[in-house]
């Protein structure tokens, strides 16, 4: 069966179980996901709030797709995160090859460049199409956030 890309924003609490059994079916049919942490702010009844609790929730299913899963795409920006993902492949001997990282254009390139140089797959993404900048300025306003994120991204480039 030829593989099927799938996303799942790791910030919707309320679909937890939804998402280990999606997972669960995914894997048995060897599609490969892409493991997306959201950037959205949304309510308490769907989200966690907590950096911490989105994180954690996050690693669990990360971890979950390099043992069991077929070729998983690990999408996040967050350096932390993409540090606990190397450990834990490194110390399960899971191959570089294995998985690939995934992230904007423009976004923390050095750790698209160190990734890449270290023999990492790295897949960079861009934003294309009429409904370009829409997008990117939605995002943007949904998440006041994301602005210091995009700027502190350029500046720890220099």
């Amino acid at each position: 069966m030829d593989a099927i890309a799938e996303i799942k924003k790791i910030y919707y609490a309320a679909t937890k179980a939804t998402i280990q059994k999606d997972l669960e079916r995914a894997n048995a049919l060897g599609a490969r996901i892409r493991l997306v942490k959201g950037a959205y702010r949304e309510p308490k009844s769907v989200a966690y709030q907590l950096k911490a609790d989105v994180d954690d929730a996050y690693l669990r299913l990360a971890k979950r797709l390099l043992t069991e899963g077929v070729y998983p795409a690990i999408a996040t920006h967050d350096p932390e995160i993409l540090d606990a993902v190397q450990r834990f492949a490194g110390e399960r001997r899971i191959a570089q090859d294995a998985y690939e990282f995934q992230m904007l254009y423009g976004i923390r390139r050095d750790l698209q460049n160190a990734f890449r140089d270290a023999g990492y797959r790295v897949r960079v993404y861009v934003p294309f199409g009429r409904e370009w900048f829409p997008y990117f300025m939605r995002r943007l306003g949904e998440r006041p956030a994301n602005v210091a994120f995009v700027i502190g991204s350029l500046v720890k480039e220099r």
